[in-house]
Order: C-alpha cells, then structure tokens, then sequence
C-alpha cells in the first residue's frame, strides 16, 4: 500500500470525487464498502457531500487491494482489516505491544532535554529567569490541559454521535 499511498495528495480533506480518482473505483462502490466496512466512515460536511479524511482514502485503498488485488471476499476483508486493527500481535499469538496513550502531557523527546537541563542548572545565571518564568509555564500548562479536556470531549461527542448513526 506503501506505493498507492504516495499518491495522495498532501490534503486534509477529499471529496468522493477525488478518492475515486485515486483509488481507481466508482462512487457508487465507494458508497457501499462505507455499508460493508466500519472503519471506512468519512465525515459528511453541513451540505451532506461526504469529506474523506487521509486515513479514509488509505483505508479505501486498502479494501481495494484486499478484494480486488488479494481476491478477499467481503467477509474475508473486515476479518483480514479487523485483524490488522487489533495489531499484529493477536493474530500470531504473541502477547500486543503496549499501546502508547493517546495525548501525553510529556514534552516531547526534543524538548524534555532543555527542561532537565533547566532543572539541573539551578545554579547558573539564568536559573533566576528560568524562576521567574515558572509561573508563566505553568499557566501554559493549566491552558493546554484544558484545551486537552476539550479535544477528549469533542473526541467522545463525535463517537457519541457516529455510533448513534449506526
């Protein structure tokens, strides 16, 4: 899929039109791996045209490759991707690898770094400026926890309301 995926254009949505195009199909079949396939759900925008996300025409190409590339059947293809979802590890037996959280509140790798050097340079010049700043970033904090809680609450209204779609 590595090769069919660098035909994407760099887009953050994509009408049915497009991801036609893409993956070589009709809309109408498009239409119906959406009834067959879970996974491939796309957004529908105020007007109700369907908007495909990135992952969304990557799934759809990879339902073609399934049934029309591998010859899966239907049944055969969301066992095949359902088993691809839960990772590799159940299906040859071995134990899942751990699945990474969600949204970290720790700094990312190229950051911690400045913030370990800071803490253990009490001592230097700028351990005041480093000081004086603490209450600032830790508003900062405080904010973006919030900003956090509201993507988690966006998250579950969106699931809320596509499960009560189904």
């Amino acid at each position: 899929m590595s090769a069919s995926a660098a035909a994407i254009p760099e887009k953050l949505f994509f009408k049915i039109g497009e991801v036609c195009d893409i993956a070589g199909v009709q809309a109408h079949v498009l239409r119906y791996w959406e009834t067959e396939f879970p996974m491939l759900q796309p957004q529908k925008n105020r007007a109700g045209q369907r908007t495909y996300r990135r992952r969304d025409v990557e799934m759809a190409l990879r339902i073609k490759e399934l049934l029309y590339d591998e010859q899966y059947t239907i049944a055969g293809a969301k066992k095949k991707l359902a088993g691809e979802q839960r990772g590799p590890g159940r299906d040859s037996g071995q134990p899942p690898a751990p699945r990474p959280p969600g949204r970290s509140l720790q700094p990312p790798p190229s950051l911690a770094g400045r913030f370990s050097q800071a803490a253990s340079s009490d001592t230097s010049p700028a351990a005041g400026a480093h000081e004086a700043s603490r209450p600032a970033l830790r508003e900062i904090a405080r904010q973006l926890r919030e900003i956090l809680d509201l993507l988690d609450e966006g998250d579950a209204e969106i699931a809320a309301h596509q499960s009560g779609q189904s």
